[in-house]
């Protein structure tokens, strides 16, 4: 008799074996499938978006939206062969605390900021701006996150409602812009002269723009004499093109003909 019961519980272990085995293969062979048709249902949606030559920005949040989506229903559709109630598994979900809650209410919040930022465009795709304290190029709008390249190539991921809440300042939006320096002038020179000079000097550089035209005025005055406030204007490409050969530029023009500022102090000594 427990012979019997044994090669019984052994074949009903078996064949449970199996076919769990079977269920998970089937579950693998499942989401291989389903992750390969969701790539090619993008690039068809992809190439679709592009013949309507739609904006960047546009087509990598749709393509984000879509692959989300996708994905969520490839689960489900596990989980569902598994047997398992989705209805029940969100359920549990839903009422799995107030962390889970907590979290899902701030991807929410990032999901909402990213519509807004699609459809009020403070910025696009390629856009160089300063926004959520973060300055540089950006390179993408997900759905909860942006992605701004900084100048030095940091990859950085902002929460879409940190730069919805935040300044957005967007460099890109006119045609050109103005490059702020300052050069600081001996109390002994003559800064007219050095006003005329590096105004003309200046504008000879290339690719900064005739109109606006090049401003040198004095911006202020210290111990060590006056500081002019020089302000070429060029495209938002050739900033830092236009801000390193400014500085050069008036360093050479300055230093030979113009007194060099330096700090000096009098003291008077007096003997009791």
């Amino acid at each position: 008799m427990k012979e019997i019961d044994l090669n019984r519980i052994q074949e009903i272990f078996v064949t449970s074996a199996t076919d769990i085995g079977l269920k998970i293969l089937a579950a693998i062979a499942l989401w291989v499938i389903g992750r390969w048709l969701i790539g090619v249902a993008l690039s068809v949606i992809r190439k679709g978006v592009e013949q309507q030559k739609l904006d960047p920005t546009i087509l990598r949040y749709v393509g984000s939206v879509v692959s989300v989506t996708l994905n969520i229903l490839l689960v489900v559709g596990i989980l569902g062969y598994f047997g398992i109630q989705t209805t029940s598994f969100a359920a549990l979900i839903a009422t799995a605390g107030v962390a889970i809650g907590a979290a899902w209410a701030g991807l929410l919040s990032n999901f909402a900021a990213g519509v807004f930022v699609i459809v009020l465009r403070p910025f696009k795709v390629g856009d160089f701006i300063t926004a959520g304290g973060v300055t540089g190029t950006v390179r993408e709008i997900g759905l909860f996150s942006s992605i701004i390249y900084t100048p030095d190539n940091i990859a950085t991921m902002i929460g879409n409602t940190k730069i919805l809440g935040d300044t957005i300042q967007n460099f890109s939006h006119s045609p050109y812009r103005r490059v702020d320096l300052k050069c600081q002038l001996s109390s002994a020179a003559d800064q007219n002269a050095a006003m005329a000079l590096l105004r003309e000097k200046i504008a000879a550089i290339p690719n900064v723009l005739q109109d606006p035209a090049v401003e040198v005025n004095i911006l202020e005055c210290n111990v060590v004499g006056p500081v002019l406030a020089v302000r070429p204007y060029c495209s938002n490409n050739d900033y830092w093109q236009v801000y390193f050969e400014s500085n050069r530029v008036m360093s050479d023009a300055l230093a030979a003909g113009f007194p060099a500022p330096m700090a000096s102090q009098n003291m008077i000594v007096k003997q009791t």
